[in-house]
């Protein structure tokens, strides 16, 4: 056996990667394959496509495609933006960094459901906010923070703000700190060194970042209904999905908006891909990181 594998110039260790292989396919590649197929074989419609075709027809679904991403968008910019200056603050050792970490992280542990509950608590018309507002004598009938966009939105940034921070922080540990003292030694100041030095280089692993959120911030549902409007301006398209396959029971167009889903968030990682490889190159000004 190890000699017909060294005779075809096989590394027999790669064989470790199998139970990885046969676990994609069961897990992953074999529902995306039954759920490709069922999208094509139409319930209630005429045609292969028909599935598609109606959802692109009809304005009550294809737009649910902009308010999603009117709401993923946003949200991963303002987490990977917000976390640069977090993380950069916290490269150094100082007392408390690990507690501080760790408050930071905390919302990865309780859960959207969890957060919305609190959100709702907090901002909702008989919450915390809007009855000391009432009590002030600051506004006459409550203020509408959630049960709309911003709800929605408020969600996902404190949902996605710990993964977009972690993920730069371990990114900038990979920069060495001695680029920048060096050039702090040729007289470049703070802000020149972080812009010119550690930016640069931070760069790819943002790009990378904001995919991870974006992702995460696109399958937006239980926040969706628990703190939007899922009727009106949150009608995102994983609700479409849930309401086609278990409300209306049709699980071939549930799937071929599942399809949807997966088409529109790839085309969106394509294009930053594309992105990060122009402006970044390597050492070698054809490398990419």
């Amino acid at each position: 056996m190890r000699r017909r594998l060294a005779e075809h110039g096989i590394d027999r260790t790669l064989l470790l990667l199998l139970p990885a292989v046969a676990f994609l396919v069961v897990i992953f590649l074999y529902p995306f394959g039954y759920g490709l197929v069922l999208s094509f074989q139409p319930e209630r419609y005429v045609g292969v496509f028909a599935n598609y075709e109606h959802f692109f027809a009809d304005p009550f679904l294809r737009d649910t495609i902009a308010i999603t991403l009117g709401l993923a968008v946003p949200a991963a910019l303002f987490n990977v933006i917000a976390s640069v200056p977090v993380a950069y603050r916290m490269r150094g050792a100082f007392a408390g960094k690990r507690l501080l970490i760790g408050m930071l992280v905390m919302p990865v542990t309780l859960g959207t459901v969890l957060i919305a509950k609190g959100l709702l608590t907090l901002l909702g018309a008989r919450g915390w906010v809007n009855r000391g507002l009432l009590e002030l004598g600051l506004v006459d009938d409550p203020v509408r923070f959630v049960n709309n966009y911003w709800g929605v939105l408020l969600t996902l940034v404190i949902t996605g703000f710990p993964f977009a921070f972690l993920l730069t922080l371990s990114y900038l540990g990979g920069i060495d700190p001695m680029l920048e003292r060096a050039a702090a030694t040729l007289g470049a100041g703070p802000r020149q060194r972080f812009w010119q030095i550690t930016f640069p280089l931070l760069l790819p692993g943002l790009a990378i970042t904001f995919i991870l959120t974006f992702v995460l911030a696109f399958a937006v549902f239980p926040s969706a209904v628990l703190v939007g409007e899922p009727a009106g301006e949150t009608r995102v398209i994983s609700i479409v999905a849930y309401r086609a396959a278990y409300e209306q029971f049709d699980a071939s167009m549930g799937s071929a908006i599942a399809m949807i889903m997966g088409a529109v968030q790839l085309a969106v990682v394509a294009v930053v891909l594309g992105v990060r490889g122009r402006l970044y190159r390597g050492p070698s000004g054809g490398g990419k990181g």
